[in-house]
């Protein structure tokens, strides 16, 4: 459906028509991807600028803003714009003065032509733009004079041609007739040509008389059909000559011929002929171009003797397909006779087709589907029928095609999915071939872009990666580098990288280790324990930095490696501050007797656990030996009686590490075949020089806490006492009977100030532990005092339900120390007095 908008006497008028060549575009548009319409506006020339055309918008049923969103714009194959579009108010205006005659000349109707193009979607939409004619030029004659010499012998009704007035208007505004000025002896007939030109013939309605009247002054007048009329004037005289009564004869009235355009200069077309019956000099016939157009001027050429019409120009088909030539005859005499000479010209394949991209789409995205369109291609060729049709193509391995849509206009568009991180682009050539002989083709080149999507994720190197890192390492040391690789460009490649939220050993793996977000460097966090943890399995996002991003993950496992950071430890003997053990030995223990085994552990793996024995000092180091491997101590000789009983051996256990760490243990033993003898030997190891440092600390505080306890019962009993003595005296001087009151297990010890106690403890220690709990308690369940030696020092007391008022002075013993002896597998425990000053 088209509409045609129409303006009369200054104002527009709407109408609405349809028409089956529109309906035939209209469905081709329908099926290709670009929208399109036609529109048709018809505007009188010579109209100001900014003067209104039409609303293109409401005309093609569009808003305003996808006029702007659309970026719509005027495509037009001209030099000249004529018209502007409006986007803001969706009008069209006049840009340029438009003069009809200039633009189109006599060629009714005139009419131009351009496309309005939107984006996004493309849509194609062509407005043919009418001019009217509007009557702007008056009739002109091309000479002021014409002069006729005429026989007086002329008969009546003869024909004498008159110049022809050019009027640039065409239709009503055009030339409509002739007037000749008032006389007796001529008339004027005006005729038609086929194309509708008007010319004027002089008819002589009266016999001509030289001697009464030698010559006539008449004017012509041509007027046109405009309002207001307009007219032009030229001036006839005429001579009248002695006799001459036979006019020249064309042989036919229209000569027809034919010349290639791009002729060469010369080239013959056709040739004229007139004959005249006259004999003599008013039988000489000349020839001429009559009423010839400006521009035929320096194309064509006649001979005046022999009529032959030659080429001197160059002729175009693009420009003017024929030429229509009137050639005038005439005699010495002044008759004239005339004839028309139709040239038609051959059309020759001379231009090849021109390319013009109205709109290209470049980048675009490689998810587009298949069918979007990528460009929108005008293709003109200047030649006609055969020479000037056109087939575009592209090269068939790309994946596009390239579909007509409007006549002239091809879309190009998609055929097939793209892969950016394949092919990044496309050089696509076009080529539009004419059908002419040979055939003539212009090409151009696009170079489209494909833009990137967010359609790969990052990839590992490996599915799983294995780290290793030495235990006891400096907090956020590097362990261990990530890396992946995404085949996608610029922000849709850039990878950061993130740890899953997992957990080890019940804490979140961030407080193990952490990891570079642009990097990939894994830092550990805190310093590894081997002996706590041996392996850290984590798992690592690698995310892109696409919308929406995509992300892959992958195991790491980070192994800690041992470090000889433990020293051996001795599980037996057990090495103790409050009681003394000590190996038995037989003296008719032989060669080899098993004594006792240091048994120790490291808590290190590896060659770090490996332990060895050495035995580094002995009362008597001909007498033992320590296993290298098992920590084994046996004898090496036979046991005499003059061995010592009392034998010390100082064992080192040393491990495999670098550097190595080791530990030392002290096994007594007594070489002895009875008790007693072990007994009497062993007594003085309390009063020993070497007795544990600890135990004596943890006494000498436990006295010093008892020392204080009891100066603080004191003060309290004493400041107790003075305030019941204070309560007497003041129920004394107040008269009032005085009833003492003593509380239960109280005794009033007449003031004395002496408050005598007895305290036992004892002294409890086990053999498995180098600092045990050492108890104070009284007998009977009295006061408790607790000493934790391996705690603060302090001591505690517990107090029970007799006060300590109510217990009898005593002095402060402790209980004896305990020394043990292993015979045989079996401990004995022997307690020996001894007080504490």
């Amino acid at each position: 459906m088209a509409f045609e908008k129409s303006f009369f006497s200054g104002r527009g008028k709407w109408r609405l028509y349809c028409a089956s060549t529109w309906t035939f575009l209209l469905l081709l548009s329908y099926l290709s991807q670009v929208v399109s319409g036609q529109i048709r506006y018809s505007i009188p020339e010579e109209m100001k600028k900014g003067s209104l055309i039409g609303n293109v918008a409401q005309d093609l049923g569009l808003d305003l803003k996808r006029l702007r969103s659309g970026r719509a714009r005027i495509v037009t194959g001209e030099n000249i714009q004529y018209t502007e579009l409006k986007t803001d108010k969706g009008i069209l205006v006049v840009n340029e003065r438009i003069d009809r005659e200039q633009l189109c000349g006599d060629v009714t109707p005139c009419s131009f032509s351009f496309e309005v193009i939107l984006e996004n979607p493309m849509e194609l939409h062509r407005v043919t733009v009418e001019i009217t004619d509007i009557n702007d030029n008056s009739p002109m004659f091309r000479k002021d004079e014409i002069k006729f010499e005429i026989s007086e012998s002329a008969t009546l009704g003869s024909r004498f041609l008159l110049a022809s007035a050019e009027d640039a208007d065409v239709g009503n505004n055009g030339l409509q007739k002739y007037i000749l000025t008032t006389n007796d002896v001529f008339v004027v007939k005006q005729h038609s040509t086929p194309d509708g030109r008007k010319y004027a013939e002089m008819i002589l309605q009266k016999p001509l008389d030289r001697e009464s009247q030698p010559s006539l002054s008449l004017k012509l007048i041509a007027l046109d059909g405009g309002t207001p009329q307009r007219s032009g004037t030229v001036n006839i005289d005429i001579t009248v000559l002695d006799i001459n009564d036979n006019t020249p004869v064309f042989n036919q009235s229209v000569y027809r011929a034919t010349v290639m355009e791009n002729a060469p200069k010369g080239t013959y077309i056709t040739t004229v002929n007139a004959s005249d019956a006259d004999s003599g000099s008013n039988g000489v016939i000349t020839y001429r171009f009559y009423n010839m157009k400006q521009q035929l001027i320096d194309i064509f050429e006649i001979d005046d003797v022999t009529g032959v019409i030659t080429l001197m120009g160059q002729v175009d088909y693009e420009k003017d397909k024929k030429y229509e030539i009137m050639i005038e005859a005439m005699d010495q005499g002044g008759l004239t006779d005339s004839c028309k000479v139709l040239i038609e010209v051959v059309d020759v394949n001379d231009n090849a087709p021109v390319i013009n991209v109205m709109s290209f789409s470049s980048p675009v995205p490689e998810d587009a589907a298949s069918g979007t369109t990528v460009a929108i291609i005008n293709v003109k060729d200047a030649d006609s029928e055969q020479n000037g049709q056109i087939i575009c193509s592209i090269d068939n391995k790309l994946p596009f095609k390239i579909k007509s849509s409007l006549t002239n206009y091809y879309t190009l568009i998609t055929d097939s999915a793209f892969d950016r991180e394949i092919v990044p682009e496309y050089n696509i050539t076009v080529t539009a071939t004419d059908s002419g002989s040979p055939s003539l083709s212009g090409t151009t080149t696009l170079r489209l872009r494909i833009s990137d999507v967010n359609d790969n994720a990052p990839l590992f190197n490996k599915l799983n990666y294995d780290a290793y890192v030495t235990e006891n390492n400096s907090p956020g040391m590097s362990i261990f580098t990530i890396s992946a690789q995404d085949s996608d460009w610029n922000q849709n490649a850039r990878i950061s990288y993130f740890l899953e939220d997992t957990q080890i050993s019940g804490s979140p793996v961030s407080t193990y280790v952490s990891i570079n977000s642009e990097t990939g460097v894994l830092h550990a966090v805190r310093s590894f324990d081997y002996e706590q943890i041996k392996q850290l399995q984590l798992v690592v996002k690698a995310q892109d930095g696409g919308s929406p991003p995509l992300s892959s993950n992958v195991t790491v496992k980070i192994m800690i490696q041992d470090q000889n950071d433990n020293a051996p430890q001795v599980l037996y003997p057990v090495q103790t501050g409050g009681s003394l053990v000590a190996e038995m030995v037989p003296r008719s223990a032989d060669v080899g007797y098993l004594v006792t085994k240091v048994v120790a552990v490291d808590v290190d793996s590896g060659q770090n656990a490996w332990l060895s024995y050495k035995l580094q000092k002995a009362t008597d180091r001909a007498l033992f030996e320590v296993g290298l491997q098992n920590g084994e101590i046996r004898t090496i000789r036979q046991v005499t009686d003059k061995d010592a009983v009392k034998q010390r051996l100082t064992v080192v256990v040393e491990d495999n590490g670098q550097p190595s760490r080791s530990a030392t243990v002290n096994v007594n033993v007594a070489v002895a075949d009875s008790f007693p003898e072990v007994l009497s030997e062993f007594t003085d190891f309390t009063h020993d020089k070497e007795y544990n440092d600890n135990l004596t600390f943890y006494l000498v505080l436990a006295l010093a806490v008892v020392s204080f306890l009891f100066i603080t019962c004191l003060v309290v009993i004493i400041s107790v006492k003075i305030y019941r003595w204070r309560q007497s005296r003041i129920l004394y001087h107040s008269n009032l009977p005085v009833i003492p009151y003593y509380p239960p297990r109280y005794s009033d010890t007449l003031g004395t100030g002496t408050l005598q106690h007895v305290y036992n403890y004892e002294v409890c220690r086990t053999t498995d532990s180098r600092k045990s709990d050492c108890k104070f308690g009284t007998v009977g369940s009295q006061n408790v005092l607790i000493m934790d030696p391996s705690s603060t020092g302090t001591m505690q007391r517990i107090q029970s339900e007799k006060s300590i008022l109510d217990e009898p002075d005593s002095p402060i013993e402790v209980s004896s120390r305990h020394l043990a002896f292993r015979i045989s597998g079996n401990v004995f425990f022997l307690t020996l007095p001894f007080q504490i000053p």
